[in-house]
């Protein structure tokens, strides 16, 4: 019997059981993790196992460091950083809203006596208004400073 002819008997067992449909997602998994696994017992059985001082040293760039590798950052990197990351999570959740919004606008729902499309308008104004607040907060408090 050809794979071809085994192709319906296949599909049909993948429809009946959801076992066998995530059966080639599992085995996925496990060749990833296998070879994972491989690569990585294969460098520290297989690979060169001499150190010394200047294979412990930091690389910058090909150039002879200056000064100590553990130096101490202002705190103002961390906090544009966080902010940063705060108003890109929240762009983020802005790009779900705006395709979605166009079909919200063309549905009749009503709820409360508010067309569907109003509400996610106001829910999203809402939300911009609280990201304009922590913004202006935050601008307030000299984050954006580099004195």
């Amino acid at each position: 019997m050809s794979t071809l002819a085994l192709l319906p008997y296949l599909a049909q067992t993948s429809a009946n059981e959801p076992r066998v449909a995530w059966a080639p997602v599992v085995l996925l998994l496990i060749m990833g993790i296998g070879f994972a696994v491989t690569n990585v017992a294969l460098s520290i059985f297989v690979g060169p196992k001499n150190t010394g001082p200047g294979k412990e040293q930091t690389y910058e760039s090909g150039m002879v460091p200056v000064g100590t590798a553990h130096q101490r950052f202002n705190v103002r990197f961390y906090i544009v950083a966080m902010i940063f990351l705060v108003f890109d999570v929240d762009i983020i959740f802005m790009y779900p809203w705006a395709t979605i919004f166009t079909d919200g606008v063309r549905s009749t729902g009503v709820v409360g006596g508010v067309s569907f499309g109003t509400l996610l308008l106001l829910e999203m104004g809402i939300f911009v208004l609280l990201l304009l607040v922590a913004y202006l907060y935050a601008w307030g408090k000299g984050v954006f400073k580099w004195d």
